[in-house]
């Protein structure tokens, strides 16, 4: 069993720098992208490359994944040439976010095969995912845990949520449903008090300063909006999926979700008003269009 040969598939904001943190903790890696330019770049960091997931699958015993929506996951786990198919591996882990009923069904599928899925959704950011503090938010069985728990600390804070397939994506749903309200509500508090002659830059201090703050008036707003760069690093479209997936989760649990029904609502005008592929901070500029202000440092 070699420890320090893991495979890596999926290359993108996220899965690039938490493969390059990997390499420069010491593993060698062998790496898989769709996209020419993001394989190159982790080969120029001493990455192994190869042509499919079976291939990874068929170089290493642990493989990562790092991918934007369950249907790709489940093909890249589960397809004719994917994980399922690699010849070496025993462990998979997936740091997506899938939901919990993906993660169930990839699970059983793998456990099939003799392969082990570990549920591994993670939280933080490009930002995070560069600087290695991510949380990692881990379910499968304790003795798995222990071994793979020093390779994921160099990607961040790992938790342990629970041993069954599942229970991590439904943690990470909770904290994005969590996000996703911070920063609707943040838009429309900011853009109210704009209209009204406030400046939004004392606004986001006196909220930061008082029991209104969040991760969206600490970070996003200081560092996406007030500046009108607009990119903190996730997409309107990936956050709608996650909102769209624990509503879905919910209902099937039957919680009811009435705010998160309302903060999935304004997203999915942001996504198709904004654009699925535009920052997720953008959503300022939508509520920006309805209420006729523009929300800048002064």
């Amino acid at each position: 069993m070699d420890d320090q040969h893991v495979g890596f598939i999926g290359l993108g904001s996220m899965g690039a720098p938490m493969a390059a943190r990997l390499i420069d903790a010491g593993y060698r890696l062998t790496v898989c992208d769709t996209r020419r330019e993001a394989v190159d770049a982790l080969r120029a960091k001493g990455a192994h490359t190869a042509p499919s997931p079976a291939a990874v699958a068929s170089a290493a015993e642990t493989v990562l994944l790092s991918l934007p929506t369950p249907a790709v996951v489940h093909a890249v786990a589960l397809g004719a040439d994917g994980v399922i198919a690699g010849s070496k591996v025993k462990t998979m882990i997936d740091l997506s976010t899938t939901g919990a009923t993906v993660a169930r069904d990839v699970a059983a599928a793998l456990a099939a095969k003799h392969i082990a899925a570990v549920d591994a959704p993670v939280s933080g950011g490009v930002a995070g995912a560069v600087k290695g503090t991510l949380a990692v938010m881990v379910a499968c069985p304790r003795a798995r845990f222990a071994a793979l728990e020093a390779m994921l600390q160099h990607l961040g804070k790992v938790f342990f949520i629970g041993e069954r397939p599942g229970m991590g994506q439904t943690m990470k749903l909770a904290n994005n449903l969590l996000s996703a309200t911070a920063m609707a509500a943040t838009s429309e508090a900011i853009a109210f008090g704009v209209k009204a002659g406030l400046d939004p830059a004392v606004m986001i201090d006196v909220i930061n300063a008082g029991s209104g703050r969040s991760t969206a008036s600490q970070d996003k707003f200081p560092k996406a909006i007030l500046p009108r760069t607009f990119d903190y690093g996730f997409t309107t479209g990936l956050m709608y999926k996650d909102l769209k997936l624990c509503l879905e989760e919910a209902e099937a649990a039957g919680v009811p979700m009435w705010v998160a029904a309302a903060v999935r609502q304004l997203w999915f005008q942001v996504r198709e008003e904004i654009g699925a592929d535009q920052d997720f901070t953008t959503i300022m500029q939508l509520v920006e269009r309805w209420a006729g202000v523009e929300v800048k440092r002064s």
